[in-house]
């Protein structure tokens, strides 16, 4: 790669000819050396794709797959994949819902998501997706993925994260993808969407599991989501009650709303279409807001770390690396919005933090930082 730097002074130039040369030299230099230096996620921008090297050993790659209309997984994505490569040694790869053209981030994109042959080496997916609808090609790295029965952590819209006429090889059409890979699919919102909160309460007979392991009390501002459909077979470690508002102080709801309280994380054996089984873990919370919360970030680091085979850190490092400004969730369907916002997959680098304005009409509340 060439890189030519700023001229000097016409001047200095004529009564030294040879500092042209010297100036170059210098600038060649300290160019490569900042490339070597400083790998950040920038330089590995591609179209709908960024990526995000592990800092010292990798312990693995994990790929995390945004793309959905409602919970803005296209900022909590690249925040996770940040945590988990600077505080603890994975490869990450951060795929984005692209424009038809394109030329910037748009979620309501239900065939945007590009990059899913970054699953063909991955060791964990991390997927936050609503009824995406890949092409066919697309779809057999998601089916290769599964069928060598790889872990997936899956949270919120994932339960309905495919929709459409495809499938993931024989006896698994997207629509189930949720059902049979996570345990279970879109059933209905428990809470009230954006007025009724969700307050997380173990299970105490899975209280000492590792994913758990000094994950306290999670606030979700998103609500309770109905699951009716997990097994025997299944682990719920932790279920959820519905809160009177979206206050993180606000006392659960009396009655029968939360009698029994709806499973919110557990882990699922899954059987692929190949008959290779797998598990995953599953969660209801992880709109973006919900992640403000660090208990939650904590337990989706402690399921990467279950799920890849290594051991969970007592306390888990969740700080973020970059400020972190969730936009309150909700549809925008206002046409060319997202094509004169121009979220750039770039835009979510080590070093940026970008902040979005609330969709119109969303409710007050105020358990997020702003710039």
């Amino acid at each position: 790669m060439k890189l030519t730097p700023p001229p000097l002074n016409p001047r200095l130039t004529f009564a030294f000819p040879s500092l042209n040369t010297v100036w170059t030299n210098a600038f060649q230099t300290l160019c490569c050396l900042t490339l070597v230096l400083i790998p950040t996620a920038a330089i590995y921008a591609a179209e709908g794709v960024l990526k995000f090297p592990a800092k010292g050993e990798p312990h693995g790659k994990i790929v995390l797959v945004s793309g959905d209309e409602e919970y803005r997984t296209e900022e909590s994505m690249p925040m996770l994949a940040k945590i988990l490569s600077v505080h603890h040694g994975y490869d990450c790869v951060v795929l984005f819902s692209m424009s038809e053209d394109g030329t910037h981030v748009d979620p309501n994109n239900s065939q945007g998501v590009v990059g899913w042959e970054q699953l063909d080496d991955a060791d964990l997916m991390i997927i936050g997706t609503r009824f995406r609808q890949p092409s066919a090609e697309d779809a057999k790295h998601v089916t290769k993925f599964i069928d060598a029965g790889k872990p997936l952590i899956g949270f919120r819209t994932s339960t309905h994260a495919f929709n459409g006429k495809g499938q993931f090889g024989p006896d698994l059409p997207y629509g189930d993808f949720g059902l049979k890979i996570l345990g279970e699919r879109w059933v209905n919102h428990h809470g009230q969407h954006k007025k009724e909160g969700a307050r997380s309460v173990v299970v105490d007979a899975h209280a000492d599991h590792p994913i758990l392991s000094s994950v306290d009390e999670i606030f979700a501002s998103s609500d309770v989501y109905g699951v009716i459909h997990l097994t025997d077979d299944d682990q719920i470690l932790l279920r959820a009650a519905v809160t009177e508002t979206l206050d993180p102080s606000s006392p659960n709801v009396s009655g029968e709303k939360n009698s029994p309280m709806q499973p919110f994380a557990w882990i699922h054996p899954y059987t692929s279409p190949s008959g290779t089984s797998g598990k995953s873990f599953c969660t209801t919370a992880g709109a973006s807001v919900d992640f403000a919360d660090e208990d939650l970030r904590r337990l989706i680091v402690n399921a990467a770390y279950h799920l890849t085979g290594r051991d969970v850190p007592a306390k888990a490092n969740v700080t973020f690396v970059d400020p972190y400004y969730p936009t309150f969730y909700g549809f925008i369907r206002e046409k060319g919005y997202w094509k004169n916002l121009n979220i750039q997959p770039s835009d979510f680098s080590i070093g940026k933090a970008p902040s979005f304005p609330d969709p119109k009409g969303s409710p007050e509340w105020n358990h997020r930082d702003r710039p």
